[in-house]
Formats: structure tokens, sequence, C-alpha cells
């Protein structure tokens, strides 16, 4: 064992340790803070270490970031088997894991493929609401609904909790937030339930328990895992993905009635949706290729662009000005900056040896920047 430092040697390393500079000279760092919060982050992260930690600090309003739930290949059975979560940070453009649910939250053991279902991949549904990140519907390998309590992250104080448990867990759902609230409708159980596939239950993030509001009028909307998207004080939402005949229904939130949806947007909704900030919604025709833009005064859609790599897109989000596509087969994460005109596109790569399932855009994780 080493010996232990003297008194006089403790003293002399402190004095050698230079004292911590302010954040800008002559001012107090709270002063600091609310000027620094007016620059830009990029260069908050490349001139000093101090500006840095102030960019990645819980008390520092956080930037925009890309999360994905991410799943392993396995190389012997070349089967995706293994589920885990991370954030890609823009500003320095890496991937940082998630830290990891605690022992008393554990991630559940979701069946991402099985032999029944050949070429075709079980859905893991999430959503992104109020700056948190929430897991909702699931598969168990056993097919029986992997969630009985929503799992959440709260990225900007790195913590997981459960929320209140789901009278009737479920999968094969549709799940999406609006007006700070997430909502779960239809869907089955270990086993279909006539009652279930036409529930509809609402938890506001604050609340205590979940509650059921009007019902569907039956229960086709057990088909498919789907996106319930929040929209203007409503919730929209189709019952097959893709360019297949499919039924739509608007739910008015401030009325609790179900309302037939408008021609112009279903006939359009041909892929992965999702909304800007609750007021504009976009969809990836993957058949085509394209993102296109709804208008809801018109009933109608307009083109933003087309690729090719689009083609078959799995799922969306869209945040920041953003709309952020998980291409086919999951091997890519295209990113289309929609706010700009003409809109801009770049993309993203997964961290080696995983593929894209879902992703989302919420605040940056907080961390210790050294």
């Amino acid at each position: 064992m080493a010996d232990e430092p003297t008194t006089s040697s403790r003293r002399s390393k402190l004095s050698d340790q230079p004292e911590q500079q302010p954040l800008l000279p002559g001012l107090p760092d709270h002063l600091a803070h609310l000027c620094l919060a007016l620059v830009p982050p990029p260069l908050l992260y490349s001139v000093s270490r101090s500006w840095r930690r102030l960019l990645y600090s819980p008390s520092f309003p956080p930037f925009l970031s890309l999360y994905a739930l991410l799943s392993f290949q396995n190389p012997i059975t070349n089967r995706l088997d293994h589920i885990t979560f991370s954030s890609y940070d823009p500003i320095s453009a890496t991937w940082h894991l998630l830290p990891p649910p605690p022992p008393d939250l554990p991630l559940p053991s979701f069946l991402l493929c099985h032999t029944s279902f050949i070429a075709r991949c079980l859905p893991i549904q999430s959503v992104s609401l109020s700056g948190h990140l929430l897991l909702l519907s699931g598969t168990t390998h056993g097919l029986r609904p992997a969630l009985h309590r929503p799992l959440i992250f709260h990225p900007v104080s790195n913590r997981w909790r459960h929320g209140p448990p789901i009278p009737s867990p479920r999968r094969w759902c549709a799940a999406g937030g609006a007006g700070g609230a997430v909502y779960m409708a239809s869907g089955i159980g270990t086993d279909y339930s006539p009652s279930v596939a036409r529930s509809v239950e609402r938890w506001d993030l604050v609340g205590p328990a979940w509650e059921k509001v009007a019902p569907l009028r039956d229960g086709k909307f057990s088909r498919e895992a789907v996106e319930a998207i929040g929209l203007r004080g409503k919730l929209c939402m189709v019952n097959v993905k893709g360019n297949a005949a499919k039924q739509g229904v608007v739910y008015d939130i401030g009325s609790n009635r179900w309302e037939e949806m408008p021609q112009g947007m279903l006939a359009g909704w041909n892929g992965p949706a999702s909304a800007l900030d609750e007021d504009v919604m976009y969809v990836i025709d993957e058949a085509r290729g394209a993102l296109i833009e709804y208008n809801g005064e018109e009933d109608r859609w307009r083109e933003i662009l087309q690729l090719e790599a689009l083609k078959g897109a799995v799922q969306i989000d869209a945040g920041g000005g953003r709309v952020c596509i998980v291409c086919a087969g999951g091997t890519r994460i295209a990113v289309a900056a929609v706010v700009e005109r003409p809109a801009r596109m770049w993309f993203v790569d997964p961290p080696p040896g995983t593929r894209a399932v879902a992703v989302h855009v919420l605040p940056r994780m907080s961390m210790v920047e050294s």
C-alpha cells in the first residue's frame, strides 16, 4: 500500500492545480449562463472545456439530439435479438449509450422476429412526448404483451422511471401522443379481445393513472401496430401501413369524439407518419420514396423531396425543424431539414453492428464532459 501523503504535500498538490476560471471574465457565472445561452451550441463545444461542460450541464438549455432504438444482429443466427438505446449528439457527431434502467425497472426481453412471421419484424412501439422517451408496447417470446407499465426516459435528468400500470396491456396497437398525453388504442393482449380491440386509453404524463376515452367503432385497428399522430388538437391514425387499402379515423380531444378522416389525408397516408410540433404532418410514401407534407386547409399533400433511399422507410419522427427517417432495413437514418427551402437531407449511420428500429428527436442528455 502506498504511503498516505502528508499535510504539506497535499497543500502543495492543491496549490499546483489551476483555479477554476470564470465562464466569462468579469461576470458571475449565473450572468454568463444567460449570455452564453445565445451562442450556437457548436461554437460553445469548440471554444473551451468549461463552455463544453456548461453545454451538457442540466442547468443549461438543451439542444436537440437524435435518439434511436437499436437492434443487434446475432452473428450466428443472423437474426435481430437484442435491443439497446443510444443518442446521437449532432454537435460532437458521436453516439452515446443511454444509461441502463435501474434493477427495479428491468428492460423487457422483446421478441423482434418469430418463425411464424417470415420476413417481418415484430414491432416495438415508442413515443417521444414532452421531452420524454416512452416505451409502450412490444411482444415477449411467449407472444404476450411485453410492457405492463410504460418505461420512460428523461434525457435532461438522465433517469428512467415507470408510468402507472396499463389497465389492458396490449401489442399491435395504435400508439401516439397529443396535448401532453399519450394514447394507446385497439390492439390485442395475449389473445384477441373485442373489448380491448375497441378500447382507447390515455395517460397524462403528470397524472396518477390511465383513463378510458371514447371507444372506437369497431376492432379493425388491431390489424397492425401503427402511429397515432397528434395534430392541432386531434389524434389521427390509419389501421394499415403502406399503400394497402385502409381506414382512417380522427379523435377530437376537446369533444371526446371520433370522426371520419378527411379523404385527402387518408389518400396520401401511404407510409410512416409524424407531426412537427403537433402542427404540420409528414408522411413518407414508402413506395415512391417521397417525403410529403399535409395541408389541412386544402386537404391535400405537397411533396418536399423524393429519394430512392427513402423507399421502404420503416419509421419517422419530427422535431426541431427536422424529420428523421429510419430507412429500409434500419441500416441508415436520413435527416431532412424540412424548414429549409429547398429541403436539405443528410444521413447518419447507426453504431457498428446495429440496425435502427425507431428514432426520436429529444433534448440532449446531461453528461459530465471532461
